[in-house]
């Protein structure tokens, strides 16, 4: 850290502080564009509170309102759209996606795991600290990407519901903020607003000393108060949906050389590599139901297993066992003519019903197989070709598209949706990950912006084949795309206006002649409130030249004011608008109040570490 600077030397920096930031005489007027403007930022806060409308149409809204009002200019209401930010996310969620197609995500899962069990309470502030070290040396919302499908993963993998982990791991991305220089853009416009104004710049570790106790308290708050907070959304059904967990019983066969000849069900893998359930073994016709984890494996033994679809076809993977159907299943099937895997389900009086697999025939008539059952209302115990269909059966089925769409035409079945049959690459995990290491460098190096690093490396992984952009649009969250987009507009309109330096003037006016601390205090506050609808970078930028003309008029050191807005402009918890926050927004299916409700105590304990340890390390 930069050594505490002489009271002499503070009197010749703020000589030359008051010509570069001196304000006019007249102070900013409350005028009507400034009054409509808080109208609509009021209402929206309102609106994205209480989800009245969903908040994407609550953005877009707002957007279109500045428009009519003429409170921000057509094009640049619009330029949101292409914004940095905007390009960052969608770089990013293009790159994730290929992350979790090519298996990456699986083994650095599977890495975490084997560190921290299966425990909910040592996977919290492990997976945190992790995603906190990453990002104290990488820009944040580049450590939360990477963190992002690991975590989607993890949650899959201990059965636990994503939103408890993800907005924790947002929240470590954005509390690392402080920790050294590096670790968020705001940190170096704010060292550059200061190398202006005649201020020695911030060193790399300066902030360290208040960075490095936030981040920990944060920890500490998310493993024993915070994690108590989060609501638990989604419903395991909307999970499964999402994230196509949903438990389907499948039959499977040992083939004869198979490795699993002579082995136990523990021994065999099938629970902790493929996270399948086995519920019976069917041996010569005798059925041995929840077997135990000594019950041994013999060549021919078909096992009735309940798990995920995507686990299920993983099993191609294996050598010595394959999914028992009523024709073989094979790449080459699905590769085929209209060969697809979909999900369906039976809907009522369809001829389905009462009949099974193989009474029906189903791949002789109809060109379609069942692979896999799932069924709510009670457990399958017998072969799944010999299984009586019931209404509500959602059926994993491999069969000719144009077949599938007859069928539904007919009302015999009604798609859920296609599966993605793919297996992992790994050849191409290698790819995937090399392009988004790159990625990541170009952008921390700064040797090209990061949203063209995140666009470039979206660009290599289309070129390469890791994954096809179709796959890739699919996994992006337009929605939020949209909210930010649309709620860039209020941050330019904010400027323009001239709200933000008459929110500015109004608390310097207000507790100007106060104790330092409480001007401090003001400030730390102003900086929170602007970063909901602005970029903190912006937020910075309207800021310190006010805090510090301030700080040189009443006689104090500019560089406390600086530092305190450095801190409290990546203090974004409150709302799900900081880009790390909006990551995990859609994925969590978090709703606004969420982020206020959790967030508003870190904001709390933030504020008070730095309204402690600021006065200290740079005085008053």
């Amino acid at each position: 850290m930069e050594e505490t600077h002489s009271k002499t030397e503070l009197i010749t920096q703020n000589s030359l502080l008051i010509p570069y930031f001196q304000l006019s005489p007249e102070t900013q007027p409350m005028t009507m564009p400034i009054i409509l403007l808080l109208i609509i930022l009021i209402a929206a806060l309102v609106l994205f509170i209480f989800e009245w409308v969903p908040p994407d149409v609550t953005a877009l809204g707002v957007m279109l309102a500045l428009v009519v009002l003429g409170l921000v200019p057509l094009e640049q209401a619009f330029a949101g759209f292409g914004s940095d930010t905007v390009m960052l996310l969608l770089g990013i969620l293009i790159m994730t996606a290929a992350l979790m197609r090519t298996g990456v995500v699986e083994v650095v899962s599977q890495k975490l795991l084997q560190f921290t069990g299966k425990r909910p309470g040592s996977l919290l502030p492990v997976t945190m600290l992790a995603v906190g070290g990453l990002s104290a040396f990488i820009n944040n919302t580049a450590a939360a990407a990477f963190f992002l499908p690991v975590i989607l993963g993890l949650s899959q993998r201990v059965k636990m519901s994503a939103s408890r982990l993800l907005m924790p791991m947002a929240f470590a991305a954005i509390l690392a903020s402080s920790v050294t220089l590096i670790s968020t853009s705001t940190n170096v416009v704010v060292s550059g607003l200061m190398t202006q104004a005649g201020l020695p710049p911030i060193g790399m570790f300066e902030l360290t000393p208040v960075g490095l106790p936030v981040l920990l308290v944060g920890v500490l708050y998310m493993v024993f108060i915070g994690q108590r907070l989060i609501p638990d959304h989604p419903t395991q059904e909307t999970l499964t949906e999402m994230f196509g967990l949903r438990p389907y019983l499948a039959e499977l066969r040992i083939l004869p050389g198979s490795t699993l000849d002579g082995r136990t069900l523990a021994q065999s893998g099938l629970r902790n590599k493929f996270d399948l359930t086995v519920l019976a073994i069917i041996r010569e016709g005798q059925r041995n139901l929840y077997p135990g984890a000594d019950a041994l494996l013999q060549t021919g033994d078909a096992l009735l297993v309940e798990g995920p679809s995507a686990e299920i076809l993983k099993i191609k993977d294996a050598g010595g066992i394959d999914i028992q159907a009523d024709a073989k299943f094979t790449d080459v099937d699905l590769q085929g003519d209209g060969m697809r895997l979909a999900e369906v389900v039976l809907l009522p009086r369809s001829p389905f019903i009462g009949r099974t697999p193989k009474g029906l025939q189903m791949r002789e008539r109809y060109q379609i197989q069942v692979l896999a059952i799932n069924r709510r209302t009670g457990t399958v115990h017998s072969k799944i070709a010999a299984t009586r269909l019931q209404m509500g059966d959602v059926l994993l089925v491999q069969g000719n598209t144009q077949q599938i769409a007859n069928l539904q035409a007919e009302n015999t079945f009604d798609v859920l949706g296609l599966v993605d049959a793919q297996r992992f690459n790994r050849r191409r995990a290698w790819i995937v990950s090399g392009i988004f290491l790159g990625a990541l460098l170009l952008g921390t190096l700064k040797l090209v912006s990061l949203p063209v690093a995140m666009l470039l490396g979206a660009l290599l992984i289309f070129i390469t084949r890791c994954i096809t952009p179709d796959d890739a649009y699919r996994q992006v969250e337009w929605k939020v795309l949209i909210l930010i987009g649309s709620m860039l507009a209020l941050g330019a309109a904010m400027q323009s206006t001239g709200t933000a330096a008459f929110l500015a003037e109004q608390l310097t006016a207000l507790v100007g002649s106060w104790n330092p601390l409480w001007l401090l205090t003001g400030f730390f506050a102003l900086t929170v409130l602007l970063t909901q609808p602005m970029s903190n970078q912006a937020a910075a930028a309207v800021l310190i030249p006010v805090a510090l003309q301030t700080a040189v008029q009443l006689g104090l050191n500019p560089r406390t004011f600086a530092m305190m807005i450095a801190i409290a402009a990546s203090t974004s918890y409150l709302t799900p608008l900081e880009p790390a926050c909006l990551m995990v927004y859609g994925p969590g299916r978090y709703r606004f109040k969420d982020f206020l409700r959790v967030g508003g105590l870190l904001t709390l304990l933030v504020y008070l570490m730095a309204i402690v340890l600021t006065p200290m390390l740079w005085p008053l």
